[in-house]
């Protein structure tokens, strides 16, 4: 996951600085920290002929007395990454802001450079922990009586660079112990499994609104809970799928993706246990059926790579997922 950014700066001798941060995709600047109920439009009509807009649900005694309708609205990519200047405008100096609730690596560099050098040198990689980092390098200009001009781009990715996955741990099937799923596509599918991201991913198809499952203990590193569209245009739709991000002790991170709007049982920051209901499967982003998407990733020079693991049955024996194969949930001690 990369994104990036860009930030253009002139300075002119005894001329005040002028700052414009200039973003190449358009985001929202909302924070998603605790469980959030998708964004959608309630409109009724009072008892005095009154029409009401609202984002806010109706009481159930007005919903009773009135006919409400509900539309759901459109929700912007949340930005959760910042790069922010602080310190005097002649030598300004910049931090990061990581809103993600796990560590994340950001690369800086001069997409544009005259007369102004950085300390500490760039291009250079920051690991950056949740929150506002500290002063990661500061600007001035190389000859202080000439003007100068720079402008830098930023892109990141989630997790540590130096992560290594378990590979002996344990993952347990995603569902409910009652349940029992086929495999749809495993590892190397080539419907859409062919990226180095999804590599290693397995579909498992189940109806809309199976109870999903933690596979393995963590935190809540992010979530996207507010989409409501799913097909197979994948320009359209890659992007916009709902999803839970736990980040697991050993820096690895498991995606659980395609969920169902407005159903997330977690909120980001949490810690969750193997087993503990956090979802419920639905139909959202690039995708063909209702199903639920499952990987785990590691950060590997600013990529997101996913990586092999192995599904635990009732017997507690270990075995890599098959397309085709059923698992069966069973209760995680």
């Amino acid at each position: 996951m990369k994104t990036k950014y860009e930030l253009n700066n002139t300075l002119k001798v005894n001329v005040a600085m002028s700052i414009l941060l200039k973003s190449l995709v358009i985001l929202s600047l909302c924070l998603l920290s605790m469980p959030g109920e998708a964004k959608k439009l309630y409109k009724y009509q009072d008892e005095k002929g009154r029409w009401h807009y609202t984002d806010k649900a109706p009481s159930a005694l007005q919903s009773k007395e009135f006919k409400v309708e509900v539309r759901q609205l459109k929700v912007a990519t949340k930005q959760r990454v910042q790069l922010n200047q602080i310190g005097e405008k002649r030598q300004p100096e910049f931090v990061i802001r990581n809103d993600y609730f796990g560590p994340i690596e950001v690369e800086v560099v001069f997409a544009e450079q005259e007369n102004v050098q950085a300390a500490p040198a760039l291009p250079r990689k920051f690991v950056i922990q949740p929150g506002v980092s500290e002063t990661l390098f500061e600007l001035g200009a190389v000859n202080e009586f000439q003007g100068w001009r720079y402008a830098l781009s930023y892109r990141y990715s989630l997790g540590e660079p130096s992560a290594q996955h378990d590979a002996q741990a344990i993952y347990y099937p995603p569902f409910a112990s009652y349940r029992k799923f086929q495999i749809s596509q495993a590892f190397n599918g080539q419907f859409s499994h062919t990226d180095e991201q999804n590599k290693y991913a397995v579909d498992l198809s189940m109806p809309e609104g199976s109870e999903i499952h933690s596979a393995r203990a963590g935190v809540v590193m992010s979530l996207e809970n507010d989409y409501f569209k799913g097909g197979t245009d994948k320009q359209a739709y890659k992007s916009r799928a709902n999803s839970i991000r736990i980040l697991h002790d050993d820096g690895s991170m498991a995606v659980y993706a395609h969920l169902q709007v407005d159903r997330a049982q977690v909120y980001a920051g949490m810690r969750v246990r193997a087993g503990q209901l956090i979802a419920y499967s639905g139909n959202t982003g690039f995708s063909s059926g209702p199903h639920l998407h499952f990987a785990v990733q590691v950060n590997q020079g600013m990529n997101l790579v996913s990586v092999p693991f192995r599904f635990s049955d009732r017997q507690r024996k270990l075995s890599e997922p098959k397309a085709g194969q059923w698992l069966s949930g069973f209760v995680v001690d």
